[in-house]
């Protein structure tokens, strides 16, 4: 089987699926009153990338927006809360950091089917591949500095100062964590896996010490970023779904997976940096990627990188398990979401390898 073009399978936009369709008209009817300097008509299109809370691109003949919105049918607990996203970057857009412009929450039903958001549209680049193809050494290390950067100024703000405060309990992020992607596996299991069964055990009774509490985004990643069209900078971070308070070496490993992850060719949209040759290409090893951010921080996950590891990568495939139990519900919103089933195995098994680094048995 041909690998996978990524960049070109989750670029762009779609036709909306039947299920995640949605009332045009009153759609424009709303934000006609709602929003100062919108006028219709509008159309929509469907974003092909993103698997969990269904996105589009609004399109008007002076202006273009993105719509976020809660999936339709039944949901797991506490998930594609999108008002937390809208009050996350209304106080990042706030401080400068690179995020859209939030425009409006809706938490009326009757508009969209489901509560949404809108927000401005970001013109840049979003890279689905780690290794980018088609760049250079010198662009694609100045991107991974420029990653690197963001998610360091992310967990430089003290959450009281810029209004979010009581945006999430903060103490025992990872233990809470763990606990609430188990139940979530349960709630959506469709078949045993022994990792998973052991790291359900393991990880709670080997939770890294707590540091400071600060702000996490919970899926920082490359393709997550807008970079700008011509130049290496972050114009843009997405997906802020699971962003709360916690802890920052936490999210800062969970983008380290990409150094790790399981080879796949199939349409499961996972990409890895597993085997190239990093050098050549000019993207930084694992262990200066951390060095740089320990510099910008003063934060060093070092000590338990293999435990932060293992409990993303167990984090990872439960979160993907929810995106089979959806498929399984038909509520998924990618036509991709199906494959993801055949990635649970191995980041259960790549979790492990990591939780025996870190001494399990």
């Amino acid at each position: 089987m041909a690998p996978l073009d990524r960049q070109n399978a989750f670029s762009g936009t779609k036709e909306i699926a039947e299920p995640l369709r949605i009332d045009v008209g009153r759609l424009e009817h709303y934000l006609r009153d709602k929003v100062e300097g919108f006028f219709g008509p509008l159309t929509l299109k469907q974003f092909k990338g993103g698997q969990s809370n269904p996105t589009y691109l609004v399109e008007t003949p002076s202006r273009r927006y993105v719509m976020r919105r809660k999936p339709p049918g039944k949901l797991l607990p506490s998930a594609h809360a999108v008002d937390r996203e809208y009050r996350v970057i209304s106080a990042l857009h706030a401080q400068g950091f690179p995020v859209a412009k939030p425009i409006i929450y809706c938490a009326d039903e009757s508009v969209a089917g489901t509560a949404f958001y809108i927000m401005d549209f970001v013109a840049g680049r979003v890279v689905w591949e780690p290794q980018i193809p088609g760049s250079n050494p010198q662009e694609r290390a100045a991107v991974y500095a420029a990653m690197n950067a963001t998610i360091a100024t992310l967990h430089s703000y003290d959450p009281a100062r810029i209004g979010l405060g009581d945006f999430g309990k903060g103490e025992n992020y990872v233990a809470r964590q763990v606990d609430r992607w188990s139940k979530q596996y349960r709630a959506s299991e469709t078949e045993t896996i022994d990792e998973m069964e052991k790291l359900m055990v393991w990880l709670p009774q080997h939770i890294p010490p707590a540091g400071s509490v600060r702000l996490v985004h919970g899926d920082f990643r490359l393709d997550n970023l807008i970079l700008a069209p011509d130049a290496p900078r972050v114009l843009a971070v997405l997906d802020w779904e699971l962003s709360t308070l916690g802890d920052p070496l936490a999210d800062f490993s969970y983008h380290l997976m990409a150094w790790h992850m399981p080879q796949s060719d199939s349409a499961a949209g996972t990409a890895t940096l597993s085997g190239l040759d990093l050098k050549a290409l000019g993207i930084p090893s694992m262990a200066d990627y951390v060095k740089a951010y320990r510099e910008r921080t003063g934060l060093d996950p070092r000590p338990h990188l293999s435990t932060y590891l293992a409990y993303n990568f167990f984090r990872i495939a439960a979160i993907l398990q929810g995106i089979i139990g959806r498929v399984r519900d038909g509520t998924a919103t990618s036509e991709f979401a199906p494959a993801k089933a055949e990635l649970i195995r191995p980041l259960a098994a790549k979790a492990w390898e990591f939780a025996r680094q870190a001494g399990a048995r």
